[in-house]
Order: structure tokens, then C-alpha cells, then sequence
């Protein structure tokens, strides 16, 4: 399943209004830890992505929406549940870490 880029200017209708739980990986291109966990979060996406939107923003290309949550190092993953940040990890981390994340946010 191919991952859908969300920009500055569609986050809000993307993320924040989304009727079920977000999960984006913020990213660059340049960025070596960000490409090692780009084929986990595709896998995620084929496992929950009938019950999670897992989006991609490019930093670079984007740079407003990042700012305004405070990402200040990529990777970062944040979860929105109901437009709001539940939760966030950074760093090139496990699939465990990421699927443990998805979840807690389905658990509800």
C-alpha cells in the first residue's frame, strides 16, 4: 500500500478532521534513519491501514506543520487521535515500538 505524502496544505483535513486515528511519519529525504524505518511504517500500513491512516510529511517541502507541533529532529512519528497528539516517538526504532503504538490507539 503506497503511503499518502499530506501537506501543509491539506494536514488539517487529512489529520486533525481524519474520522479515524493518524499516525505521520515526519521525514527527509537526506535523512539515513528515516529511510531505514520508511518499509516499517509500509508494512504498518498494509497491516492497520483499514483502521489507521498512516500518512508521510517531507519536512523540507513542508516545513510550517512540523513546526507548530515541535519536531525538531526526524525522525518523528506522532499519533493523533480526534485532531489531538496522543503520542510520539523519535529515532529509528523497532516494528514493536511502532505497532505498540498503533494499538494504544485502537484500544478505545
Amino acid at each position: 500500500m503506497a503511503i499518502a505524502e499530506v501537506t501543509d496544505q491539506n494536514f488539517e483535513a487529512e489529520v486533525l478532521n481524519s474520522d479515524k486515528p493518524v499516525i505521520i511519519d515526519f521525514w527527509a529525504e537526506w535523512c539515513a534513519p528515516c529511510r531505514a524505518i520508511a518499509p516499517i511504517i509500509a508494512e504498518l500500513a498494509d497491516q492497520y491501514g483499514d483502521q489507521v491512516n498512516i500518512l508521510k510529511m517531507d519536512i523540507d517541502a513542508h516545513p510550517n506543520t512540523p513546526g507548530q507541533y515541535g519536531v525538531r529532529a526526524i525522525p518523528t512519528i506522532l499519533a493523533f487521535k480526534g485532531g489531538t497528539v496522543v503520542e510520539q516517538l523519535q529515532g529509528a526504532r523497532p516494528k514493536a515500538d511502532f505497532e505498540s503504538m498503533i494499538k494504544k490507539l485502537l484500544e478505545d
